[in-house]
């Protein structure tokens, strides 16, 4: 990849040309694919942590979704996983920060 070069939304290149611009795209093959999806999640969280915009949420969810499909993960048996470990270990319910853990040893 160049340096500007990132995985974008299908319709980026149409709306560039709509606009009177140019721009050259090319197929990602699936291992460059898992890899610009993982580098694009990142980018969307820390623009949604950066704004707290609900359309950057919204982009981090569609990335997700496109690592679930891309992984032949469905959408909702990742939601069983979600509340599954949910069960276990609960939620954000609480706002628990965890500041510190000691061992400790069984005499």
């Amino acid at each position: 990849m160049t340096a500007n070069a990132k995985l974008v939304r299908d319709r980026i290149p149409e709306i560039v040309a709509a606009a009177g611009g140019r721009c050259e795209v090319r197929e990602l093959g699936p291992k460059e694919y898992a890899a610009e999806l993982r580098a694009k999640l990142v980018e969307e969280a820390r623009e949604f942590a950066a704004s707290g915009d609900p359309a950057e949420l919204a982009d981090v969810v569609e990335v997700v979704r496109a690592i679930a499909e891309h992984v032949d993960i469905r959408w909702e048996d990742l939601e069983r996983i979600r509340l599954q470990k949910r069960a276990e270990r609960g939620g954000f319910v609480r706002r628990l920060l965890l500041v510190r853990v000691e061992s400790g040893t069984a005499g």
